[in-house]
């Protein structure tokens, strides 16, 4: 048991949750231990796919309860902010329970991957908690108002096909087949072109945000558009083969 880990192999990185026995349940050293990884692959421009895992029963339980009214609320948010505006594309693999914050950091990610044991549920209510406004924002931008509420007003516990519907979970798959699903969209995402794709990400998220940023989305097109890729990509839809793309 420990801090979350971080290895990168090429142009995937992984961030493991280390507290199995503890539900892989978030106190203020995992948050920092989070929040300093994300900085480390934000640096590394190899790093194109990005995913979050865990090991045991639980994906996570969330926030530690016992550091509740101490401040840490403020940091959990920061830390799932910095998630959600990785510069790789991000991927939850969700192998089981999701609860409390740890909802809001997998809906930070920009695909979630779950098991049919995943279940979830927002206790934040039931706990006297009132949510921050990043994750309130989340929420409803990602899942609509009325998934949002349900969610959050009746701390209800959801099942994975319902997930599935309502757009929590961005793929759904026998837990068997997991990590094969998982590697699977890794090797797709790795078959794009790394400049629109992560210039993509960016921009779609800043629109959700309300955020959008024109002169920068004008600079990603047209740094595209001069891109070896373009090139690259046009021969390979001519030649009929797969692009072999160098992100220049």
């Amino acid at each position: 048991m420990g801090t979350p880990e971080l290895s990168i192999d090429g142009a995937v990185a992984t961030i493991r949750l280390m507290r199995p026995e503890q539900a892989n349940r978030l106190g203020p050293d995992d948050l920092a231990a989070i929040f300093k990884h994300i900085e480390t692959v934000n640096s590394n421009e190899d790093v194109r796919v990005l995913k979050l895992t865990a090991g045991g029963k639980y994906f996570c339980s969330g926030f530690d309860i016992n550091s509740l009214g101490t401040g840490g609320t403020m940091d959990f948010e920061a830390v799932v902010d910095a998630v959600e505006n990785a510069r790789p594309v991000t991927v939850a693999v969700l192998q089981g329970g999701v609860y409390g914050g740890a909802t809001d950091l997998a809906l930070s990610c920009d695909f979630r991957v779950g098991s049919e044991l995943v279940d979830l549920f927002m206790p934040a209510a039931r706990l006297g908690l009132h949510y921050y406004a990043s994750g309130l924002q989340r929420y409803v931008q990602r899942l609509g108002l009325n998934n949002a509420k349900l969610l959050f007003l009746t701390a209800q516990k959801i099942q994975a096909q319902r997930l599935l519907d309502m757009g929590y979970l961005t793929h759904l798959c026998p837990a068997e087949q997991l990590d094969q699903t998982v590697q699977d969209l890794t090797q797709t995402l790795l078959s794009m072109a790394p400049i629109p794709l992560l210039g993509m990400k960016k921009h779609l998220n800043r629109i959700a945000q309300g955020k959008l940023d024109m002169k920068d989305l004008e600079h990603d097109i047209q740094r595209a558009r001069n891109s070896e890729d373009l090139q690259e990509g046009r021969r390979a839809w001519a030649e009929k083969r797969k692009p072999v793309f160098q992100g220049r």
